[in-house]
């Protein structure tokens, strides 16, 4: 049977180790970096090396930073009173895009789906944050699975607890989307979040 020469074979299973990559994607990819020049693979390589040399999480929100405090932690113009939950970094920047979302963030690094992982989960640093910075509101905008609603449910009673109010990001449809094609789920939720005109 031909395979691919050794270094090809290690690359492919470095790879097929990532989020939605399978084998035969894992081998375009690798045959594509192939063909380029050496000029870009060095870069490529730098980058790859500074991903986990240069990036930190922020000592107060968890999201990604450079130096210390994210940028939004640094940023004196938000409102101080309000912080958005996330369960990844990633869930920051769509959230940031739409240009309503004033407050700060904090990110607990998944969800309460996993009991090993739960331990990690930055729960305690939020509590935390809710009473030493005299949060009023906290909006829980976890991911709508079944995960994270049970997570946004969880972590409703210990903010109450804390002293502030929680909100969840109301769900429905999708602009220019129709109400024939939509799921009950997704239905439910348009009803739950529907708001007076």
């Amino acid at each position: 049977m031909i395979s691919f020469p050794r270094p090809f074979r290690k690359l492919i299973d470095d790879f097929a180790k990532l989020p939605s990559i399978g084998p035969r994607h894992a081998e375009r990819l690798v045959f594509f970096l192939f063909k380029q020049k050496q000029e870009f693979l060095d870069n490529f390589s730098q980058n790859l090396k500074a991903l986990k040399l240069s990036i930190n999480y922020c000592p107060k929100c968890f999201n990604l930073s450079e130096e210390g405090l994210c940028i939004i932690c640094r940023d004196s113009n938000r409102d101080p009173h309000i912080i958005c939950v996330v369960e990844d970094p990633l869930d920051i920047i769509p959230l940031e895009k739409t240009g309503n979302m004033k407050g700060y963030y904090h990110v607990l690094g998944g969800n309460i789906s996993d009991e090993s992982k739960q331990k990690e989960l930055k729960i305690e640093e939020l509590i935390n944050r809710i009473k030493k910075e005299k949060v009023s509101e906290v909006i829980l905008a976890t991911n709508p699975t079944a995960e994270g609603e049970a997570t946004a449910l969880y972590l409703a009673r210990l903010i109450k607890s804390a002293g502030a109010r929680a909100t969840r990001l109301a769900r429905g449809l999708p602009t220019g989307g129709d109400i024939e094609f939509a799921d009950e789920q997704t239905l439910r939720g348009a009803l739950e979040g529907r708001k007076e005109l």
